[in-house]
């Protein structure tokens, strides 16, 4: 019997014939989310499973160093997760843009620019960024910016004419509070700021700050901690959309991992 350790939820709906464990000594895989994982706690690990496509909280080097093997979905799988992403950011971008219209109680309908007049910016142009972009280029006026090949001084320029920011940057060291209080101060009026990548891209405190002197909007599905109930709640939703982590969490893309977890069980069980 292969039997499973995991810090996530993802595939609770899809966990059928699995056979799961509380103690960490005796996993064979540990199916893992986003959260971070410390090897020295399993004694008998034989691999690991992203549900995902994050790399940055999986020890992949010490883990083969111990013969642990480390598995991703498969291309199919990850296209998914992809597309459903930059799908969800779409949604998001337009959401936040329509979020006030009108009163309903009040049968009143309030003034707003025309769509096609916005100014969007993607930040990071990799495989979600380049979708966001091609997508909205249909609705709104859509510019990029990427650090491999622009300069920081050309950001500024772009941030400071933008009506909506979208975040598609990886999380790493370099990248933690890329988008900080010199960011915000550069940002237009009732602006809106939107992040599916990863929380630790943005200052939590100089987020609060913009928030609190009603300088942007906001929209997030990804945080700091998961589950999310820092001081920014507050905000939610009027100011501060909050998505409980689920851009890409379409049924096809749950199936594809249910799938890829499977071949990899049947690995083990032959090895």
């Amino acid at each position: 019997m292969v039997k499973i350790w995991t810090n996530t939820k993802t595939l609770d709906s899809y966990n059928s014939g699995l056979y799961f464990t509380n103690n960490k000594e005796e996993a064979h895989i540990l199916l893992s989310g986003s959260k971070t994982i410390n090897l020295k706690d399993f004694h008998q690990l034989k691999a690991i499973f992203r549900c995902g496509i994050g790399r940055d909280n999986i020890p992949e080097n010490e883990a083969r160093e111990k013969g642990i093997i480390v598995r991703f979905p498969n291309e199919k799988t990850i296209n998914i997760i992809f597309e459903e992403t930059a799908n969800f950011t779409c949604h998001l971008i337009l959401k936040m843009i329509y979020s006030n219209v009108g009163d309903v109680d009040r049968w009143i309908k309030f003034d707003r620019l025309h769509l096609g007049n916005l100014n969007l910016l993607v930040i990071g142009m990799g495989n979600i960024g380049k979708k966001v972009y091609n997508k909205m280029s249909n609705f709104l006026n859509v510019s990029s910016y990427d650090i491999l090949y622009q300069s920081k001084t050309e950001l500024n320029k772009l941030i400071k004419n933008s009506d909506c920011i979208t975040i598609h940057i990886p999380n790493s060291i370099e990248n933690k509070n890329f988008f900080s209080k010199d960011k915000f101060k550069l940002m237009k009026k009732n602006s809106i700021l939107i992040n599916t990548a990863r929380g630790d891209i943005v200052n939590e405190n100089d987020l609060y700050d913009a928030l609190s002197n009603n300088k942007i909007r906001s929209a997030f599905d990804v945080f700091w901690n998961e589950p999310y109930n820092g001081k920014l709640k507050k905000f939610h939703p009027k100011i501060f959309h909050m998505t409980p982590h689920i851009s890409s969490t379409c049924a096809d893309f749950l199936i594809g991992c249910r799938n890829d977890l499977n071949t990899l069980i049947e690995e083990i069980k032959n090895d």
